[in-house]
């Protein structure tokens, strides 16, 4: 009972510091209404599904906050997000016996932009930008293929995290 109190007592305090110095949460707006229309990025690569991916997870984080709606049509929407998926590389980082690879570095590299239909004004572009994590090599195949898949979709993750927070920020200042 003595402890509950205490951690209680603990989190309202980190409340009450955290709100008094002016923090804000960046992945949270608070602004006005926006409906976004996120596009199907293009993509060159020969990466299946990989447009698709990026879509799923672009769009799972513009949904964390109430105030922006993404919408699948251009007409009537506030904002647009657009890119291409340039290229994805997977080089050889170290070998081991036999002059085999034993980890690889999954590289993608895209560009994209965020911008306001209304107005035509570009609150965001990056024309590229290039991402890696490392993924481990096995004698098989298959948990060779699925180490590269769990890169690439931390990549995914990192690389919709950070557009959104950008977006998020942009649209935040005046």
């Amino acid at each position: 009972m003595k402890t509950s109190l205490r951690l209680n007592s603990l989190f309202l305090l980190t409340a009450l510091i955290l709100s008094a110095c002016g923090y804000h949460n960046p992945y949270i707006y608070t602004g006005p209404e926006k409906s976004i229309y996120v596009t199907h990025w293009k993509n060159k690569t020969n990466a299946l599904q990989l447009d698709a991916k990026i879509y799923q997870s672009l769009t799972h984080w513009f949904q964390k906050t109430n105030s922006i709606k993404v919408t699948k049509e251009k007409t009537g929407a506030d904002l647009i997000l657009a890119g291409e998926i340039l290229s994805i590389y997977l080089p050889s980082l170290s070998y081991g016996l036999g002059n085999s690879a034993t980890s690889v570095q999954v590289i993608l590299t895209v560009r994209y932009i965020l911008k306001d239909i209304k107005t035509g004004e570009v609150l965001l572009e990056v024309p590229s930008e290039r991402w890696t994590e490392d993924s481990r090599t096995t004698q098989s195949s298959t948990v060779t293929t699925d180490n590269e898949d769990r890169a690439l979709a931390t990549i995914i993750d990192n690389l919709s995290e950070k557009i959104y927070i950008k977006a998020l920020g942009r649209l935040s200042t005046p």
